[in-house]
């Protein structure tokens, strides 16, 4: 599998490798706990001219918000045909820190509207001790270029209001936020659907 190398500066290591793994390494890749606490959360407010404005809030009582209670990369084959799916892992040091999978050319997948041109980052994870130290910026440029490679003019990306690090992560790589559907999940009335999208002919910006 295709590997990229990426600097970062960092008092654990100063080295990063991505590599493009197939899907054995599932199992290992979901080691790798998605799992944050959610202590603020955005209002999501419309303009006029359908603009969204998102105003971060703080929660009186934070909780811990996993994914992976829900949707566990173990689930996935279950739900989709994920043989053209790519996987992406970090290492530094031989050690796994984190993970990103690219969605593309799925039947069944709605927010790829039936278009091969289009792909989704399903999936991006970091270990929490090495978070905002530019792995996600090397994972999600991963994902980008092999989504360009593959055709894609577009990488789209789904996540709520109450993660709050994630919009701001995607809206620094670029990606504009261009649909929020609240009551998108029955049962979490709370939660905001957000959908971001990647024009892959802009440059990504550094973490």
């Amino acid at each position: 599998m295709h590997s990229h190398i990426h600097e970062i500066s960092d008092s654990i290591t100063s080295i990063i490798e991505v590599r493009h793994e197939s899907v054995v390494a599932l199992t290992e890749y979901a080691r790798i706990a998605i799992a944050f606490e959610v202590n603020e959360v955005f209002d999501v407010a419309t303009s006029l001219e359908s603009q969204f404005t998102l105003t971060p809030r703080q929660l009186p009582v934070p909780y811990v918000k996993d994914y992976d209670s829900i949707d566990s990369p173990a689930d996935w084959s279950q739900r989709f045909d994920i043989s053209k799916w790519a996987f992406f892992s970090a290492f530094a040091e031989g050690q796994r820190l984190g993970g990103a999978t690219v969605a593309y050319d799925t039947a069944g997948l709605d927010m790829l509207e039936g278009r091969t041109d289009v792909a989704v980052l399903w999936d991006i994870r970091v270990a929490a001790f090495t978070r905002r130290r530019g792995l996600g910026t090397a994972l999600f440029s991963a994902a980008a270029a092999w989504a360009l490679g593959n055709g894609c003019r577009e990488l789209r990306v789904e996540t709520q209001n109450i993660n709050v690090a994630a919009c701001r992560f995607y809206a620094r790589q670029g990606c504009v936020l261009r649909t929020a559907r609240k009551a998108a999940y029955p049962g979490l009335a709370d939660e905001v659907q957000l959908l971001w999208y990647k024009n892959l002919g802009c440059a990504i910006a550094a973490d």
